[in-house]
């Protein structure tokens, strides 16, 4: 049979799309199960004595690249409708796809969890994807995988706003990430329940591609708000702060191109770092703006000297106190018709390098 896996229908069963995507995420139609799923739980702890739960993920991968899979691959860990979990002293590592997957839960915690993938060739390996997901805590965890470190989730365009579950609610502290692909810790891009009332502090980045990102789009909806960065330090990032509003995949063309998401009230207070490449890009858009963003004790050491700049576009903000490399000269204020000004502090926005 025809680009068919029949040893992986075998032996893993088929779920059906999560209902806030209403695609497997990377096929239409169903997915693959998890090594480890739960789903209607409460009250329910995983540890392992610091043991580890390998999910062989080389397989998943070549096939993935391969083209030869029908099925998105499914996490390695995924609770489901669940509350009071609580998820302690063990090693994830090797998953196939997303590695631990809380989907809308409540009252969730993950501490002393290390998860680890190879920083190249796994792809999206993410570490930990809170997705819908409502008071949770991940503290005390080092994460090194092939994709985000930390993804923020909450449904996809049409589908996420039609399931309308927010992720809100969420502590993020003294975590140590690495993520050479993508990001330490991400929000989006599939956010269209929303995201609200985030508190990420007391974080290490190293070696990655990026630091902290935002990522969404026109068709996603919702919005991202009250969000706190703080005691951030990146070391050897190239990019340290990145939002993003052109992140356009979606799972078909059913999604409404004037469903556009809110970025407002973010803030980052106490970042450092050294060997960073691009301290801050921020570029929103005339139809989709940041706004209210604030910096506040920022000094970031830079690797190339023509890169000691913001970078922004339809951005609205503030600074407090010493910031350097010095932020955009419009960040605080709106030009003479109200609206939101395109600018980077040295070079236009069009000649930006977006490869790094």
């Amino acid at each position: 049979m025809k680009n068919r896996d029949l040893e992986d229908e075998k032996y893993w069963p088929l779920m059906p799309p999560l209902p806030s995507y209403g695609y497997g995420r990377e096929h239409p139609g169903p997915r693959y199960g998890s090594l480890i799923h739960g789903q209607h739980l409460k009250d329910v702890v995983i540890t392992g004595h610091n043991g580890t739960i390998n999910g062989q993920g080389q397989t998943w991968w070549k096939k993935y690249r391969q083209k030869r899979l029908n099925h998105t691959r499914g996490p390695l860990v995924q609770i489901m409708f669940s509350s009071d979990i609580v998820i302690t002293n063990i090693t994830l590592r090797d998953s196939p796809f997303w590695t631990l997957h809380p989907y809308d839960c409540k009252n969730i915690t993950i501490k002393g969890v290390t998860i680890l993938a190879p920083v190249f060739g796994a792809p999206n390996t993410d570490g930990i994807d809170p997705d819908s997901c409502e008071d949770m805590l991940i503290e005390d965890c080092y994460i090194s995988v092939g994709d985000d470190a930390i993804a923020i989730k909450s449904g996809w365009d049409q589908y996420g706003i039609a399931y309308g579950r927010p992720s809100m609610n969420i502590m993020i502290r003294n975590l140590v990430v690495r993520s050479m692909v993508s990001a330490g810790i991400s929000i989006g891009s599939e956010m269209s329940g929303g995201v609200s009332n985030v508190m990420v502090e007391n974080i290490l980045i190293w070696d990655s591609r990026r630091g902290v990102r935002i990522k969404t789009a026109r068709g996603r909806g919702a919005y991202v708000r009250q969000i706190t960065y703080r005691n951030i330090t990146f070391e050897n990032v190239r990019v340290g702060i990145v939002m993003k509003t052109d992140y356009n995949e979606h799972p078909d063309d059913g999604y409404d191109p004037m469903a556009l998401p809110i970025l407002r009230d973010i803030s980052f207070t106490t970042v450092h770092g050294q060997g960073v490449r691009v301290p801050v890009r921020i570029h929103g858009s005339e139809e989709i703006p940041v706004r209210n963003v604030t910096f506040q004790d920022m000094s970031v050491g830079l690797t190339y000297k023509k890169k000691h700049i913001f970078q922004c576009a339809f951005v609205q903000g503030r600074v407090i106190g010493t910031i350097y490399p010095a932020p955009c000269e419009n960040l605080d204020r709106y030009n003479e018709q109200g609206q939101l000004v395109k600018h980077s502090a040295s070079q236009n926005v069009t000649d930006i390098d977006y490869d790094i």
